[in-house]
């Protein structure tokens, strides 16, 4: 029980590293990560540790935006412990900023996250 004035911490699906401020953007790429994964708990699971990284775009396609070779490591590591390595798959695509900017889609939808800069 935390006695006068200490905090205490719950860690969400916030990353450690983003918490502890260690994250470096400059290093950051984009990632559209897909998953087709048949157990609906856990595709649950799966979407809920996405959610802390990016947006989801469709069902299956998440879009994370600035996202560090050590975020990127964690997540795969949070991912890869829940899905079943014999028929659920997850892929993980890096995009360049130029590739971002030039993408293209039709239907219902927002540009692609970029968490860099900020239109006002």
């Amino acid at each position: 029980m935390p006695q006068g004035g200490e905090q205490i911490f719950s860690f969400s699906d916030t990353p450690l590293i983003e918490m502890l401020g260690l994250v470096q953007k400059s290093n950051a790429m984009v990632y559209l990560i897909c998953f087709d994964i048949s157990d609906n708990r856990v595709r649950y699971r799966v979407v809920k540790a996405l959610k802390g990284y990016g947006r989801r775009v469709q069902k299956s396609v998440f879009e994370c935006p600035d996202l560090s070779a050590q975020h990127l490591l964690l997540l795969q590591k949070k991912v890869e412990s829940l899905i079943d390595h014999g028929s659920d798959s997850v892929r993980y695509y890096r995009l360049c900023k130029a590739c971002v900017a030039e993408v293209e889609w039709a239907g219902p939808g927002e540009a692609p996250l970029n968490a860099r800069f900020l239109i006002v």
